[in-house]
C-alpha cells in the first residue's frame, strides 16, 4: 500500500495568495483522486504578528510596507482576483478593508486539527471566505467562532479555545519551525517534509509536483 503524501500548507488567513493557493492545490487533489492519497496540514504563519488589536486600514498598510500607490494596489486587487476566480476562490470586489491580527484564528486552526484533518481544512476556507469574500475581521470573537460553527466545530468548545491561551505557545513553536526552514513569504506547500512549492501555483503545477513525489515513492 503506497504511503500518503503529507502536505504541510503553511499560510496565513490575512493572505490572498494563500486562498488562491489552497483553491488551486484543491483542484490538483481532484484531479489526483484514485492515484495519490494526501494527508494535508495547515501550518500557521503571520505575516504582520505585532499588528495592533484594532487593525490597520489597507490602503495606508500596503503603502506602508511595499510603497504602492493606490492604483497599484487596485491593479493587484484585480488581478488576484481574476486569479481566485480561476480556481473557485471569490474575492470581494471592494477588497479587505483593513489588516488584522490572525494569531488567535491560528489558535483555533491549531484547535481544529486535533479535531480532525477535514474540520482543519474546512475552518480554514470558511476563514479565508469570511475575510477576504465578505470583509469580516479574523480578529473578531464573533467572526472566528461563526467560521468555526461554519466547518461543523463546537461553538462553545471554540468560544473556550479562543477565550483562554491554549495553543498560543504550539503556534508559536511551529512558527519558529518554518522560519528556522527558511520560510519567510506563503502560501508555501512542503510535500514530505523536503519538496516546497511556493506561492499560489496554478493547479496544474501542484498536480504534476505530486504526481512525480508520489512516483518516488513507490
Amino acid at each position: 500500500m503506497t504511503t500518503p503524501l503529507q502536505i504541510d500548507f503553511v499560510s496565513d488567513v490575512a493572505c490572498p495568495w494563500c486562498a488562491v493557493g489552497l483553491a488551486s492545490l484543491e483542484r490538483a487533489l481532484e484531479q489526483l483522486q484514485g492515484e495519490v492519497e494526501v494527508q494535508l496540514r495547515f501550518q500557521p504563519f503571520e505575516l504582520n504578528p505585532q499588528m495592533a488589536p484594532e487593525g490597520q486600514d489597507i490602503t495606508e498598510h500596503l503603502a506602508q510596507k511595499y510603497g504602492s500607490t493606490p492604483e497599484q494596489q487596485a491593479a493587484a486587487r484585480a488581478g488576484i482576483r481574476q486569479r481566485g476566480a480561476d480556481v473557485g476562490f471569490a474575492f470581494s470586489e471592494q477588497g479587505r478593508g483593513r489588516v488584522w491580527n490572525t494569531f488567535d484564528a491560528h489558535r483555533l486552526l491549531f484547535w481544529a486539527g486535533e479535531q480532525g484533518a477535514r474540520q482543519q481544512r474546512d475552518l480554514k476556507m470558511a476563514l479565508l471566505r469570511s475575510y477576504h469574500g465578505e470583509g469580516r475581521s479574523p480578529a473578531d470573537q464573533a467572526v472566528l467562532l461563526d467560521a468555526a460553527q461554519a466547518a461543523g466545530l463546537e461553538r462553545a468548545a471554540a468560544r473556550e479555545v479562543l477565550e483562554s491561551k491554549r495553543y498560543a505557545a504550539q503556534v508559536r513553536e511551529r512558527e519558529q519551525h518554518f522560519q528556522q526552514l527558511g520560510i519567510h513569504a506563503v502560501p508555501a506547500v512542503i510535500i514530505n517534509n523536503k519538496h516546497l512549492i511556493q506561492g499560489g501555483q496554478p493547479p496544474e503545477l501542484f498536480e504534476q509536483a505530486l504526481r512525480q513525489v508520489a512516483a518516488q515513492n513507490t
